[in-house]
């Protein structure tokens, strides 16, 4: 009821204020960038609430209407023209070098703020504002790839939004079969991770006694999940995604539930990337689970490696043996992993590859390669297993051979795994998963003495 009052109140205003644009005169004819750009300057030289408000639903609207080219030259003029006013800024610095104090401090920063943040706080008043900005953010980033200027400008965008989507102003949603359509309906189109292919197959999903689906929303995106995850709730701990999604699977009585497997995490708006909701999440589901089911012993993940193969095809420095390497060629064969000699030769060479993969192997930056284990590890979990074929879907072998891993997030390590992970870039992981790399020096030294 209030969020409805409050936007009927901001469109009202803006609606005012849209009247007093019309009095001064408006273009009709198609906007570009020079026209929002003038707009801009208006927008931060005027006072008025209401025509201010109109203003920036007016800028907003129009930004639409731009060509991919004049996107462009608009965002390339706010990152080189909207920058912090310099002559206020090297003012505040001649201050704080004669005198340096808390006052001096405070102007300093205020001055050294690009003018294009409090744009975007100006842009963010209109009604559905924020919405807008957020797809406006994934312009950004689909320009930035061949424009490394506009980072700049990024940055800004980024700082605000991380301070709009904080946790404080989430909103966790179970959602079940009574969700509205509208919302289930992103929930289908949505689903990066196993594909959701009808309603049907929605239902298998979230209905069922032994499924769970939760969601983060936020006050100024109505009904627009922003990250949502999908749960099964088993005996043990699985080690193959088939089983789980399987058409004629028998639901797991609730009594004899002892694991919660965290099988799918999806992030809905492009725009948000970077800033991540996704631990905030896990903790808050763990939290509603324990409540409601308290002899859930285990919240593990049965998670993707998207970056194995690629990893495998494009390293420089994979550890395998001339021996074995024709082998690895097979994996492009369709159908493979069901010709059992080969597949168990692929498997003593593909194991022990997952366990460097993950354990040793790094970007030239020093990161973990796999965005996933970089989330999850990053978090406080342990790789627990690393399961040969869990996926055998196309996408599974395409991307990561058919292997799937668990993460496990046991509640009384997570802070010490975080801050190891955090500090040292050391990896949590079980026995079993270091024992396969041990699997793989031995290998390698027997295919050196050969």
């Amino acid at each position: 009821m209030n969020n409805a009052f409050f936007s009927d109140l901001l469109t009202s205003i803006s609606e005012r204020g849209r009247t007093l644009l019309r009095r001064v005169g408006s273009s009709e004819e198609k906007p570009d960038a020079a026209d929002l750009i003038e707009l801009c300057e208006a927008l931060l030289s005027g006072r008025g609430e209401a025509s201010g408000t109109a203003m920036a639903r007016e800028l907003l609207d129009r930004y639409r209407h731009l060509s991919e080219s004049e996107r462009l030259s608009f965002f390339q003029t706010l990152s080189s023209g909207y920058g912090p006013e310099r002559e206020k800024l090297a003012k505040a610095i001649k201050a704080w070098r004669a005198q340096p104090n808390n006052a001096d401090a405070s102007d300093l920063h205020f001055a050294s703020e690009p003018r294009r943040q409090e744009l975007i706080r100006r842009l963010n008043r209109a009604p559905g504002g924020t919405g807008d900005l957020v797809a406006m953010r994934a312009d950004l980033l689909d320009l930035m790839k061949d424009d490394k200027n506009l980072a700049a400008l990024d940055r800004d965008v980024v700082h605000l939004l991380a301070s709009w989507f904080n946790r404080g102003f989430l909103v966790l949603r179970r959602i079940d079969w009574s969700t509205p359509a509208n919302i289930l309906e992103k929930i289908i189109r949505y689903e990066a991770v196993h594909e959701i292919r009808d309603w049907d197959d929605l239902r298998r999903r979230i209905d069922p006694v032994d499924r769970r689906c939760y969601a983060f929303f936020h006050p100024a995106l109505v009904d627009e999940p922003l990250i949502f995850v999908e749960v099964a709730l088993t005996e043990t701990i699985p080690g193959a995604i088939a089983p789980l999604l399987a058409e004629d699977r028998k639901p797991v009585e609730i009594e004899l539930a002892r694991t919660a497997v965290f099988y799918s995490i999806s992030n809905t708006q492009r725009g948000l990337g970077g800033i991540s909701f996704g631990n905030f999440l896990i903790k808050q589901v763990v939290e509603e689970l324990r409540r409601e089911l308290p002899k859930l012993e285990d919240f593990v993940t049965l998670s993707p490696v998207p970056g194995f193969m690629p990893w495998l095809k494009t390293a420089s420095e994979v550890p395998v043996s001339e021996e074995d390497r024709p082998l690895l060629e097979h994996l492009d064969t369709p159908d493979w992993w069901k010709n059992a000699e080969l597949e168990g030769q692929l498997r003593s060479i593909i194991e022990p590859l997952a366990a460097h993969y993950f354990l040793k192997a790094r970007t030239p930056k020093g990161r973990l390669i796999d965005s996933v284990a970089r989330f999850h590890l990053g978090n406080g979990a342990r790789l627990e297993r690393i399961n040969w074929l869990g996926d055998t879907s196309p996408k599974g072998l395409r991307e990561s051979a058919g292997i799937m891993v668990n993460y496990l997030y046991r509640l009384d390590d997570i802070e010490k795994n975080h801050e190891a992970y955090a500090n040292q870039g050391t990896v949590a992981a079980s026995n079993a998963v270091r024992k396969l790399l041990k699997g793989e020096g031995r290998r390698l030294l027997d295919m050196r003495l050969g």
